[in-house]
């Protein structure tokens, strides 16, 4: 900001003193061009634009508020277009179930890497997951592949959180890397299988796609849903996942970007 001294004050000691724009300068009638001159002169620069100010009435005030919500993964859009967020980064151990196809849990898996999380992947099948790693990048900054029940140790935290995708198959063993604070653990079961009631029931949230009419049955049982929510279920389309909590359902579309779908294709329930 440009310094500027009142006409009756002294100069400071070692400068001259600098006529005020538009006042008597040093050059009598041309007073400003000469005002701005010494200012040039004295390294105090060039005036800015001038403009009047910004002024707002109390009313007008309100329009500045902008919708805040919770941060975290943009896994798509309600039927109402607003976005629908999953947070995974938390202070506490948070558990996600999602019973459908690997490319939502890659989208997932990317977008949770753009927030800044660490992505670290336990699949038996690690060439599904290669073009994901190269274009988030590896090592201990970006994603990481390992085999199954080889996770180690990640070192979660506020300043470095980390997501835990297991993609292990039908009957994914209890891993050795659990959720934990600042460390979530989504779960992708492509099918229901003997141990979906035990993971259903663990999960804080779980995102369900489409499902055969048996399946949907025995997931409206164990987890509770009306019949009026688990019965569309086999009807889903593409990209289409009811997520669940304890006291909310909400069905979401999740759209891929440009880039997603460059990297993973079109949104498809099966791979």
């Amino acid at each position: 900001m440009a310094a500027m001294t009142s006409p009756s004050a002294p100069a400071p000691a070692g400068f001259p003193r600098t006529p005020v724009p538009g006042g008597d300068g040093a050059g009598g009638g041309g007073g400003r061009g000469a005002g701005l001159a010494q200012r040039l002169r004295t390294g105090f620069g060039l005036l800015g634009p001038r403009h009047p100010r910004h002024t707002l009435s109390v009313e007008e005030f309100d329009a500045l508020t902008l919708p805040i919500g919770d941060d975290g993964v943009v896994v798509g859009v309600t039927a109402e277009g607003h976005p629908a967020v999953l947070g995974v980064n938390r202070p506490t151990p948070y558990d996600v179930l999602l019973i459908g196809g690997l490319w939502t849990a890659q989208v997932l898996a990317l977008r949770a890497a753009a927030t800044g999380a660490r992505v670290a992947v336990e699949t038996g099948r690690p060439q599904h997951w290669a073009q994901v790693v190269q274009a988030v990048g590896g090592g201990q900054s970006g994603m990481t592949v390992h085999e199954v029940g080889r996770v180690p140790p990640l070192g979660a935290s506020a300043g470095s959180p980390v997501l835990v995708i297991r993609d292990c198959g039908m009957r994914p063993p209890r891993g050795r890397v659990v959720s934990a604070p600042w460390q979530s653990v989504l779960t992708l079961l492509p099918y229901l299988s003997p141990v979906a009631p035990r993971l259903m029931r663990q999960a804080r949230i779980i995102g369900v796609q489409r499902v055969s009419p048996d399946e949907a049955a025995e997931i409206g049982r164990v987890i509770g849903l009306p019949r009026a929510e688990y019965e569309p279920l086999p009807t889903l389309a593409d990209g289409v996942t009811l997520w669940c909590t304890d006291g909310d359902r909400q069905y979401v579309v999740t759209q891929p970007t440009d880039a997603e779908i460059g990297l993973l294709g079109v949104a498809r329930r099966m791979d």
